[in-house]
């Protein structure tokens, strides 16, 4: 009798929720309703666009003419900007997530005089806002003479003070300290014991840094648009609001260029391919990692 009550409750316990299940529909509704609106309004001219349904196709199918337009407006500004975030994205992301691991791995592994002081010092860094410092950053790259060139975009994305502490944390659990005397007693240095035992044990924190720092500076805006005057180097946010204020005539004497429309959409949908290509193809070796970790004994 007590078996059988124990299996009703347990039933009743993983009984799925209404109110959850419409909640987490609602989000994915919300989440997905932009993403949607984006690629049906890539597939229209600029008439379509005005008028015809947003969530729907328009008048003929003008997704292949729109990326065409994309990519030859302005002798290919378009795909120069798009080398320009990919370089950023790549060499920041990439520095980024590496710098924070071995910060990270040496916070969590070594005693030295100041290390709490110092950690203290990363997590209060989490908290101040990037806009904050876009000013002042741009001030002292003014006084070192790299503004408007890569640099002023490429060196602050190898900060992340926040995949520092992440990784701290991460490093505490991931790397057992026998391991590391282990390896120390087998005569093993500290930069090898890092490159061949540690870093393959702070992988899925590797990635995980590395998928928050793609996003940030793929994504980013403000610091481009203040550091950054030559559109040879804008990244493909900045470009594309150059783009946008031309469409709603924001730019110039103030007449609206609907023609722009189009590529701003169509743009825009490209510039999200990326990411999602590399979110794709990095999950695997986060969720590996994570499995491997898992049945570690």
């Amino acid at each position: 009798m007590s078996a059988n009550t124990t299996v009703r409750r347990r039933g009743r316990g993983h009984r799925p929720s209404t109110a959850l299940t419409l909640a987490m529909g609602l989000m994915l509704v919300y989440a997905l309703l932009p993403l949607v609106w984006l690629l049906m309004s890539a597939t229209k001219d600029s008439g379509s666009l005005a008028g015809s349904f947003g969530l729907w196709f328009g008048r003929g199918f003008h997704l292949f003419d729109n990326i065409g337009e994309v990519l030859t407006h302005d002798d290919g500004i378009y795909l120069r900007w798009f080398a320009n975030t990919l370089l950023y994205a790549v060499v920041g992301a990439g520095g980024a997530a590496f710098i924070s691991t071995a910060a990270g791995y040496a916070l969590a592994k070594y005693r030295f005089r100041g290390r709490n002081l110092l950690a203290a010092v990363v997590l209060g860094a989490v908290a101040i806002p990037g806009t904050a410092l876009a000013v002042p950053t741009y001030l002292l790259f003014s006084k070192a003479g790299i503004v408007d060139t890569p640099w002023a975009v490429l060196l602050p994305s190898l900060v992340s003070p926040f995949g520092v502490y992440l990784m701290r944390v991460y490093a505490i659990g991931a790397v057992p300290d026998s391991m590391l005397e282990a390896a120390r007693i087998d005569g093993s240095g500290e930069v090898r014991t890092f490159f061949t035992i540690s870093l393959r044990l702070l992988a899925p924190g590797f990635v995980t840094v590395l998928l928050f720092s793609l996003v940030a500076t793929w994504n980013n805006y403000f610091l481009p648009l203040i550091v950054l005057s030559d559109p040879q180097w804008f990244p493909l946010t900045v470009g594309l609001n150059q783009w946008n204020a031309l469409a709603t005539g924001a730019a110039g004497s103030g007449a609206t260029t609907t023609g722009f429309y189009p590529l701003v959409i169509t743009g825009s949908v490209l510039a999200v391919v990326p990411l999602v290509v590399a979110f794709l193809f990095l999950q695997r070796f986060w969720q590996s990692g994570l499995s491997a970790g898992s049945v570690k004994e």
